[in-house]
């Protein structure tokens, strides 16, 4: 009979967390046979642990999972998939807004032999805003990284065992765990769903997490930006070509006097300020081969309490 995991990374989220469990247990617990629910506290600082223990206490099949610290949703996914013990594992967010029953979707789908189970945001109820940048991102992925991006996008999904441990094996940090998902390939289907808007707590996805996001995922899976770089250096090596035998043809049929001390700073400081751009583009790509290089792993378990033991310390 085989197993799924539900793997729920959990930062901040105290007040959703007994409202999450509810809303599983009453829709979907009870049907999908052999399961477990991994709860991976990234070092929240509320007593979000002290929930996620409470729900343990009313259900045998929970894990609960606390990291050493705040590494990030990406970590805490991953290290909440080298803990499961599922034949498959879904990630489920814990703001409420994916409907429970959309596991059973996906379950069902891994069912039919498919290894990676896409859930797509066909529409949302979030803020305009809010909605516009995400289409943004998006749309920026599908044209420099991966064209087979949705258009809604997606934070969810469903992935085989033989899935999870390449993911494993390949031990990224400063990375997209969605994209890798997505470059791994294997049987894939896509569901759609609608994402409800957030009602209970704070969002806790900051502007400096999202711009992270965006610069990691540029970084980790397309030479666009160092592309981009090298082709704006021609075009203005090339203008500056052109500027030059302009002017010096001007000099030698009209004798107009090459002046202009204002409009050559601005030229210069503009170009500096291209080369500034230019290293630091480079320093990520260097500093994040460094980070690779030191081998440090991506989360540290501190505690992992089980239904076959009190509290285990990794």
């Amino acid at each position: 009979m085989s197993k799924i995991s539900i793997v729920v990374p959990v930062y901040y989220n105290s007040d959703t967390l007994e409202l999450l469990y509810q809303d599983m247990k009453k829709k979907i617990l009870g049907k999908i046979g052999d399961y477990e629910i991994v709860f991976v506290d990234d070092g929240s600082e509320d007593n979000s642990w002290e929930v996620m223990n409470k729900i343990k206490a009313m259900d045998e099949n929970v894990v609960c999972v606390r990291l050493s610290k705040n590494f990030g949703e990406h970590a805490a996914l991953l290290a909440g998939l080298s803990v499961c013990t599922g034949d498959c594992a879904v990630t489920k967010q814990a703001d409420l807004q994916e409907d429970s029953n959309l596991i059973l979707e996906m379950y069902e789908s891994w069912k039919r032999g498919n290894k990676v189970v896409l859930a797509i945001r066909e529409s949302r109820d979030e803020n305009p805003v809010k909605k516009f940048f995400a289409g943004c991102y998006y749309w920026l992925v599908r044209k420099t990284i991966n064209k087979d991006m949705p258009q809604g996008g997606c934070d969810c999904y469903l992935v085989d065992r033989q899935v999870i441990k390449v993911l494993e094996l390949m031990d990224e940090k400063n990375s997209s765990l969605t994209l890798q998902v997505m470059w791994v390939g294997f049987k894939t289907e896509k569901i759609y769903y609608h994402r409800l808007d957030r009602e209970v707590g704070k969002s806790r996805w900051t502007l400096r997490k999202k711009l992270k996001l965006v610069v990691d995922s540029m970084m980790s899976f397309t030479a666009f930006p160092i592309h981009f770089i090298a082709t704006l250096g021609v075009l203005f090596a090339i203008g500056s070509i052109i500027g030059i035998i302009m002017v010096i043809w001007e000099k030698l049929t009209v004798g107009t006097p090459i002046l202009g001390y204002a409009s050559i700073m601005c030229v210069v400081l503009f170009g500096f300020g291209l080369m500034f751009i230019t290293l630091a583009v480079l320093g990520e790509y260097i500093w994040r081969t460094l980070a690779e290089s030191r081998r440090r792993p991506p989360f540290i378990i501190d505690t992992v309490v089980r239904n076959d033991m009190s509290e285990v310390d990794k």
